[in-house]
């Protein structure tokens, strides 16, 4: 990195006031955004961008599943592009950070080699992915993953949420549906910046997170069927109650993850009951179960380890049980050029940095599997996220879009 591309900072008072204008569309009372997949808000939100982009001399164009592409020319069009980006939409009670920063300091980076007049030789393109945060549409980040083929656009299409509303009738609804084909194009590097959504850099007072990689998830939902009863007259050891063999299975994988630590995790989000009623024992219980561990094949060895839990604690109360695959995202490793770029402009920047590995979910995770690619961290407040209270400093924001503005202009020339 040149003396001279190390004076061309970022506007951190523009890219805040970008953030906080973006955060008006789908606020909550609470501080937070609802600006879930393709709402009418989601469309709010796009077309912002997509007029910001405009005004920054962006051509722009949406493909058939509504992943934007914000695009400002090189000097040599023959060339595959740099790109960088993330999403959009929120959860129902999201912040106003977790994607949109990515997606807006990318925008910044363009902003600011307009301003000083710099022409990359490679095109620059900011993506807009859709549903990454799977709130509305299962599974998440489909748009990123139909693009790099992981998903078939027909399947994506079908999706429903809980309305019954199909992806493809959302996307229709605010019309965006786009024409180009939803299919990876050549991209010579990736970079997305985000807020770590942990507690780590904040701890160790850390400005930038360098990740190296995102660690696997396996999601499943846990189907344990019983026989229902009467709450009162009948005995406890005489109960086929799902919820006891749920009990057992959870204190267990609870200790599994333990005995896998320090990165394995194991997390039951969400729980549905037939019937119902408080005074009957149910019939049936899904459990949604969520698996991670950098380590596939320790990840690998704790699914196994999950099926024989469930196995045993079924045989235990005499339930029966299905375990179904609800979505998978192996373990990711970034590309070391791309890596080694951020790792270059954090040193050449002066910020203090750390080696990581995402423990949540991005679309990185799946452009990874196309192209060159690398994601940056900044820290976040108490490590809060899908949270109206979600916050980050201004100073990290910017720290974090001129990380990512260098680590673009770094590999420009690489081969």
């Amino acid at each position: 990195m040149t003396n001279q591309s190390l004076d061309i900072a970022v506007n951190g008072e523009r890219l805040w006031q970008s953030l906080m204008t973006m955060a008006e569309i789908g606020a909550t009372h609470k501080g937070g955004c609802n600006r879930q997949a393709l709402t009418v808000e989601d469309k709010q939100g796009r077309d912002l961008f997509v007029e910001w982009c405009e005004q920054a001399g962006c051509s722009v164009s949406v493909d058939a599943m509504g992943n934007i592409f914000a695009r400002r020319p090189g000097r040599d069009e023959g060339l595959a592009s740099v790109m960088t980006g993330s999403h959009l939409d929120t959860q129902p009670t999201g912040g106003k950070f977790d994607g949109v920063y990515g997606v807006l300091a990318g925008l910044e980076v363009i902003r600011s080699l307009n301003d000083h007049n710099i022409s990359t030789e490679r095109a620059i393109e900011v993506v807009v992915w859709t549903n990454e945060e799977g709130a509305r549409f299962s599974p998440a980040m489909i748009g990123s993953g139909v693009w790099a083929g992981e998903f078939d656009i027909d399947y994506a299409y079908q999706r429903e949420d809980a309305n019954g509303i199909t992806l493809l009738q959302a996307l229709e609804a605010i019309d965006y549906k786009g024409h180009r084909p939803a299919k990876a194009a050549s991209v010579h590097a990736s970079f997305e910046v985000h807020i770590e959504q942990g507690p780590i850099l904040e701890a160790e007072n850390k400005t930038i997170g360098v990740l190296t990689g995102i660690q696997g998830m396996y999601w499943y939902d846990l189907v344990l069927r019983g026989e229902p009863c009467h709450a009162g007259p009948t005995p406890m050891e005489m109960r086929r109650d799902p919820f006891m063999g749920a009990a057992n299975i959870m204190q267990r994988c609870y200790a599994m993850v333990a005995d896998h630590g320090p990165w394995a995790r194991v997390t039951f989000g969400d729980l549905t009951v037939e019937p119902a009623a408080r005074n009957t024992v149910p019939e049936q219980i899904v459990l949604a179960i969520d698996l991670r561990h950098p380590d596939k094949s320790t990840l690998d060895h704790m699914e196994q380890m999950l099926r024989v839990i469930i196995g045993e604690e079924v045989e235990r109360f005499q339930l029966e049980a299905d375990l179904i695959d609800e979505w998978r995202l192996p373990p990711v490793e970034f590309s070391a050029r791309c890596v080694d770029a951020v790792s270059a402009s954090v040193k050449a920047l002066g910020y203090d940095s750390k080696q990581m590995v995402s423990g949540a979910g991005h679309d990185s995770g799946y452009v990874a599997k196309v192209a060159p690619t690398s994601m940056i961290f900044v820290p976040c407040e108490r490590g809060i996220s899908h949270n109206e209270a979600e916050n980050a400093a201004p100073q990290h924001l910017s720290a974090g879009a001129n990380v990512l503005l260098h680590s673009m202009l770094a590999v420009m020339q690489a081969e």
